[in-house]
């Protein structure tokens, strides 16, 4: 009989329980146990099952669920003889910080404190039974929502030794969603306050503690131990690159046709693997997100499922304010593209703004890129960054990362269909009403001052605008941006792909108050410019006509623009 799919379940029990599908990873649970690293940082994507595995660990380690090897039994793990005797016998801790986003340091204190009051109440045995004494009593009874900072600080660690004096055996310690809280402290401008709280917390439970058996923590990003980790020797950092637990998070190709054929879905196999193979961890190159897995054997439709709406906003950030060479880098691996980009594993908040090459290791970890090839001797855990060779994880990426962009540029759905429209009417007039009202509604929240020496190059903000807003042509057209042609290089080149359409030229120039009395004069020089360069040769050269070219020039001053132009052989003429 086919398993029914539970979308969203991260509560282990409930899976097995339900008889709900659900690939077997507990092999995980002996492999983390016998690699016997203190403290594990293990790094994936979101909605890569790391909740559920946490969720796993829980169930199959916590004295609060001895008795429970029925959860186990008949999966991988419960073949071992030795590791039967070792379900339900150890004091846990598991929490979460995947719901700690707040718009201030002042709210995610409160909420890290509430979340530390749950867990606390969890283990309220301690108190009313009398077991805790003296200033213990008093520590336990001094946790709150409005608990102070060292008390807060300290609180892993004094519960684990409260769990340790009572159960006489350390604990194993599961923090989840570790860097949420701090990528969402860098977007709203908190950082420093909140990496000096996390700093505390995280070396008190995991460095200082000596009640502490095994700790392991997931996220997306690798904070770097300078931010967070300093005094955290005992680390070990698996990521992207490194080649334990390369399987133990997402469904290998082998699982996903297993799956397929349960669900009568195997003559889907092809299509499946283009659409959402190609996560690669380790050695291991054929990774499928298991979040879209089960989605499409639940639907049975090829879609993409994938939409990350919320771990997203640290690399939109980055995007907004890059120059025009990481947007034309988007620009490329939309048309399926590789880049060679040094990356560096461990994310500096405290670089970002000043490090451009930054966005790529952000997608690298959030999984919309993925490495081609590992060589030998970068599979291995070293601190310093690697040159890799990059690419749009899979067709779902692709799609997702379109729509992805439009956001990003802060774009109301309306207007940026209008100005795509009136772009391809040739309407001048919806070209510059839709044009204007995109960047009224986008500019405010982008940095147009582009490199961080302080020189301002806004003509760099407004193409690269402009080219967010023409990648969704891609199908219709082959989209180019600042290549040599002529006897210089244009800003942007639409190619049609059928010659019933016609080839578009555009030149962006900013108004300059020494050289050109009105944005009009602005125009005008910018469409001389695409003349006098000869800026059509290589549409030319393709066989394309002087009537299938038109050329526009856009002119800016602050958050107006003006556009002008036509076919290139009434301006030739």
């Amino acid at each position: 009989m086919t398993r029914t799919v539970a979308i969203g379940v991260q509560d282990f029990r409930k899976l097995i329980e339900k008889d709900s599908f659900y690939v077997d990873k507990t092999y995980f649970i002996k492999e983390w146990w016998e690699n016997r690293d203190d403290v594990t940082l293990i790094t994936r994507p979101r909605r890569f099952g790391k909740t559920l595995t946490m969720s796993m660990l829980d169930y199959f380690f916590s004295v609060k669920h001895a008795g429970r090897s029925d959860l186990f039994e008949g999966l991988s793990v419960w073949k071992e003889e030795a590791y039967r005797h070792l379900q339900g016998t150890y004091p846990v801790i598991f929490l979460s910080f995947a719901a700690v986003k707040a718009e201030n340091y002042e709210m995610a204190e409160k909420k890290i404190c509430q979340l530390i009051v749950n867990l606390y109440q969890d283990f309220d045995f301690l108190a009313d039974s009398g077991f805790l004494k003296g200033e213990d009593s008093a520590f336990y009874k001094r946790i709150s929502i409005n608990m102070d900072r060292a008390d807060l600080e300290n609180s892993l660690s004094q519960l684990s030794r409260f769990l340790h004096s009572y159960y006489h055996r350390n604990v194993i310690l599961l923090l989840d969603e570790y860097d949420t809280p701090m990528q969402e402290a860098y977007v709203k401008g908190f950082w420093n306050e909140l990496a000096d709280l996390m700093r505390g917390l995280l070396n008190s439970a995991f460095k200082t503690n000596p009640f502490l058996e095994r700790g392991l923590m997931t996220g997306i990003t690798r904070v770097s131990k300078e931010s967070i980790f300093s005094d955290l020797n005992n680390l070990e950092a698996v990521t992207v690159t490194s080649r334990k637990y390369e399987t133990a998070f997402g469904f290998t190709e082998e699982e996903v046709f297993h799956a397929l054929e349960e669900f009568g879905l195997q003559n889907q196999a092809d299509s499946v693997r283009r659409w959402y193979d190609g996560f690669r961890y380790g050695n291991c190159g054929s990774i499928y997100n298991p979040w879209s897995i089960t989605q499409f054997l639940d639907k049975k439709e090829l879609k993409p499922y994938w939409a990350n709406t919320s771990s997203n906003a640290l690399a939109a950030k980055l995007i907004q304010k890059s120059d025009r060479e990481v947007k034309m880098a988007v620009e490329d691996l939309i048309r399926g593209k590789s880049l060679r980009i040094i990356t560096d594993e461990q994310i500096v908040f405290q670089e970002l703004d000043e490090n451009p090459d930054a966005v790529w290791s952000l997608l690298l970890a959030s999984g919309y890129l993925k490495i081609i090839n590992i060589p030998a001797e970068d599979s291995s855990y070293a601190e310093a960054p690697a040159s890799y060779e990059l690419m749009l994880t899979n067709f779902e990426i692709v799609t997702v990362f379109q729509k992805m962009i439009r956001g990003w540029f802060g774009i109301c759905r309306p207007s940026y269909n209008d100005f795509i429209k009136s772009v391809l009417r040739n309407d001048l007039e919806g070209i510059n009403e839709y044009l204007n009202q995109v960047v009224l509604a986008s500019v405010s929240s982008f940095d147009s001052a582009g490199r961080p020496c302080g020189q301002t190059q806004p003509e760099k903000f407004y193409h690269g605008l402009v080219l967010g807003l023409m990648l969704d042509l891609a199908d219709k057209y082959i989209i180019t941006s600042n290549w040599e042609s002529g006897f210089g290089r244009y800003d942007i080149c639409l190619e049609p792909r059928s010659r019933k359409d016609d080839a578009i030229l555009f030149e962006f120039k900013v108004f300059h108050p020494k050289k050109e009395k009105s944005l009009a004069d602005t125009v005008q020089a910018a469409l001389e410019q695409i003349l006098a360069k000869e800026y059509a040769a290589a549409l030319r050269q393709k066989g394309i006509p002087e009537e299938k070219i038109r050329i526009y020039g856009f002119a800016f001053r602050g958050k107006e623009i003006l556009a002008d132009g036509g076919y290139l052989r009434s301006f030739a003429e």
